[in-house]
């Protein structure tokens, strides 16, 4: 059976057991448990909603949305330890057997969703306290979940089966052809558009506003949906749903301990609109992936420092986000994840220490994709503007200073995508930026992709690698070998053969 429809033929979210505010355990049925004996409580749709979000706190599936945004960019190196399959990919050598083309756990967590769509709306037949609107809103939670997972398949693949049904039993699989880019794409506005409809402000406490999907977690999720698809105007309007809210602030910057602490130790912070949820019971996969005796990723350092964050000559300025805050320019640890603490005298979590959260969405994010948008709507200015509110809370220095031209649209967005991978280096986004960017007017920017993807490969590769960029169906990861061989409806990306 395909890797995809093994996953997801038993349901993970029938039978769910919170146990604290982040936690979630999951106690998977046998088959026909979900219709016969389950959805018959709110507190059991409850639960089940829960299980879609501990589904996402698998470390498989985290790994991948950092692989898959991370390491085809310029930011991340290999070492010694790195997996062979990931080198293949640094080095643009991907084959369909690579295992980080196994997207199971994606359709995993759209399974949990597929579930939760399909049999929950049906409980307030049979609870008589469970109200229309509460009802509702575990819908959105659910359909803003499934969209979001399967936006990051539509970036990282392209074109991508559309499971909207949910399977529990062996019974239940059927094969499924590929659906196009619009396709998947209108899927996703389709299921973002009821979340934002019915989608809560507020669960009452901070951890779960930032755990959970809040209408504003929508909203950045929507504007992000936007920008891929370059409905600048749809994108300022979702991000000013965020900002006009005045919920969310950028995190002081006024040292680099503090700024690390309260954004990426901690977690949760003022700047946080959607993040997952790791915890001493839920430990992130990045001890093994990131810790310096065992890394398998570091910080391309010299890329950072001479290129990105820049290096002031007199020394007396530094970027906040750079060396000893991001990453460790002495030895590439990629600190974000890795550090107890920042600073000179940085520390390491320890492996029972590996909780950081996952960040997917912040308020830095929101302005930086409002700065995107503006620049193509002829409102430079304000996107200056935005560019520069997260620079100085950044302290960038003088030398990343770029166009302060209003009129210079191009400037400004080559300005907007610096200034974003100065800001989430290593966040699972600088691939998925660098091939918006790239393919806007018709790839009239594809130099972009090639100049980033070459900075960490080997000499004898780079002119191999700028050849394969000209397709730009190479720009996404093939079907993996054993979905092609389980699912005969499936057709491989043509760039991969068939």
């Amino acid at each position: 059976m395909t890797k995809l429809f093994r996953y997801i033929s038993f349901s993970c979210a029938a039978l769910l057991l919170l146990v604290s505010c982040n936690k979630w355990l999951t106690v998977k049925p046998q088959d026909g448990l979900i219709r016969d004996d389950y959805w018959q409580t709110k507190e059991q749709l409850a639960a089940a909603v829960t299980g879609c979000y501990e589904s996402l706190l698998n470390q498989d599936l985290v790994e991948d949305l950092f692989v898959w945004g991370e390491i085809r960019a310029d930011m991340v190196a290999s070492t010694l330890r790195t997996p062979d399959d990931a080198v293949n990919i640094m080095q643009d050598n991907i084959l369909p057997s690579n295992s980080f083309t196994d997207w199971s756990p994606v359709y995993k967590t759209i399974n949990n969703c597929n579930t939760v769509l399909e049999y929950g709306p049906d409980v307030i037949n049979k609870d008589a306290t469970l109200t229309d609107s509460a009802q509702n809103a575990y819908l959105a939670e659910a359909h803003a979940i499934r969209g979001l997972m399967y936006f990051y398949l539509l970036r990282t693949f392209g074109e991508v089966p559309l499971q909207v049904k949910a399977v529990s039993t062996d019974a239940d699989v059927e094969q499924l052809e590929k659906s196009s880019k619009q396709d998947v794409y209108n899927q996703i506005i389709t299921d973002l558009k009821f979340a934002e409809k019915y989608a809560v402000r507020s669960f009452g406490s901070n951890d779960r506003d930032k755990g959970r999907i809040t209408k504003y977690a929508v909203f950045a999720m929507e504007a992000d949906a936007y920008l891929w698809d370059d409905k600048y105007d749809s994108c300022v309007i979702a991000c000013d749903s965020i900002i006009n809210s005045g919920l969310y602030t950028l995190v002081a910057g006024k040292t680099q301990e503090n700024w690390f602490n309260d954004l990426y130790y901690t977690g949760n912070s003022s700047e946080g609109i959607f993040e997952l949820q790791f915890d001493a019971q839920a430990l992130n996969p990045f001890y093994s992936m990131l810790i310096t005796s065992s890394n398998q990723y570091i910080a391309s350092t010299d890329h950072l420092s001479n290129d990105i964050y820049g290096l002031d000559q007199t020394g007396l300025a530094a970027d906040i986000r750079g060396n000893n805050g991001s990453y460790v320019g002495t030895n590439g640890t990629i600190l974000k994840y890795a550090g107890a603490s920042a600073g000179e005298d940085y520390t390491l979590r320890t492996s029972d220490e590996s909780y950081a959260h996952w960040i997917v969405y912040r308020y830095a994010d929101v302005l930086l994709m409002k700065a995107e948008a503006l620049c193509y709507l002829n409102r430079g200015q304000e996107a200056l503007d935005l560019i520069n509110m997260v620079r100085d809370r950044g302290q960038a220095i003088d030398l990343t200073q770029e166009s302060e031209d209003p009129s210079a649209t191009e400037d400004i967005a080559k300005y907007v995508l610096d200034e974003r991978a100065r800001e989430f280096a290593f966040e699972g986004k600088r691939w998925f930026d660098l091939l918006r960017y790239a393919k806007r007017d018709n790839y009239k920017n594809l130099s972009v992709l090639t100049e980033a993807a070459i900075i960490n490969a080997p000499k004898n590769v780079i002119q191999t690698i700028i050849n394969k960029y000209k397709d730009i169906n190479s720009h996404y990861l093939p079907i993996n070998t054993d979905e092609l061989q389980a699912d005969k409806k499936l057709v491989q990306n043509p760039f991969y053969g068939n």
